[in-house]
């Protein structure tokens, strides 16, 4: 199951949002996937309020406002997505972002590397039982443990996803033998989600190892503004990442 991460890599622009839609489709990928946090909910003032330069103001709070999608255009995505033929989903960063996310019919859910502590939040995703990828990027094993716990406990399908949390990610700092690892240990499907600096040798490395999925970020050019695009792929990348998986994995 390859989901194409598009993240924020949109920068607020529903027309960009499109083309990566597109390009997720044309590559082959089984799903797009986005963010939704509640600015804030998720930062304190004095980090909203201190100077940010970017194209939506001065402030961190404009940028972070900018980057953010609302239901009209979660609206036009869901209708885009069914239009085009591919599965969309997107992490909650807080539990009003996932009641938001409630008013759409997914068949997923995702745990982000950076909310896997926040039981409460854990707990809600995984009331509604649907097939959760939980990326554990930061994390230790007591940690992943415990969300586990939460999940088999409300019998809500799972799988784990190892992580790198540095962006863009050295190759040296993959570690894929954690997908073993974390396989032998809990005993669950485990998929790899990279944002890794250089192509994507990795994620179909993390494939002949076994990852049962792949999660990489996207873009439609590296060098747009952005703290995610630098470890994203273009087109090219991704068509020739997912036409490699899918060699591999048969």
């Amino acid at each position: 199951f390859i989901t194409a991460e598009i993240g924020i890599n949109h920068n607020g622009n529903i027309d960009i949002t499109k083309k990566l839609i597109d390009m997720a489709v044309r590559t082959g990928c089984d799903a797009v996937k986005f963010q939704k946090r509640s600015v804030d909910k998720i930062y304190s003032k004095e980090i909203l309020d201190s100077p940010r330069d970017s194209p939506w103001g001065t402030t961190t709070r404009e940028q972070k406002l900018g980057l953010e999608f609302e239901k009209k255009e979660y609206d036009v995505i869901n209708n885009y997505t069914k239009e085009k033929g591919i599965e969309w989903y997107a992490s909650a960063w807080d539990l009003d972002s996932q009641s938001f996310l409630r008013n759409y019919d997914f068949r997923h859910n995702k745990i982000a590397s950076a909310m896997l502590t926040d039981l409460e939040l854990l707990n809600f995703v995984a009331e509604e039982k649907k097939h959760t990828f939980i990326s554990t990027g930061m994390s230790s094993m007591d940690q992943i443990s415990n969300a586990v716990e939460i999940f088999r406990k409300q019998n809500c399908p799972f799988e784990l996803m190892h992580c790198n949390s540095s962006y863009p990610m050295a190759t040296v700092e993959a570690n894929l033998n954690c997908i073993k690892n974390l396989r032998e240990k809990f005993q669950c499907d485990v998929g790899y989600s990279g944002h890794e600096s250089m192509g994507y040798l990795i994620c179909t490395t993390a494939v002949a190892l076994g990852a049962t999925s792949i999660e990489r970020h996207v873009t439609i050019d590296r060098s747009m503004y952005g703290s995610d695009q630098a470890a994203s792929l273009e087109e090219k990348g991704l068509d020739r990442m997912v036409r490699d998986i899918r060699l591999i994995d048969i």
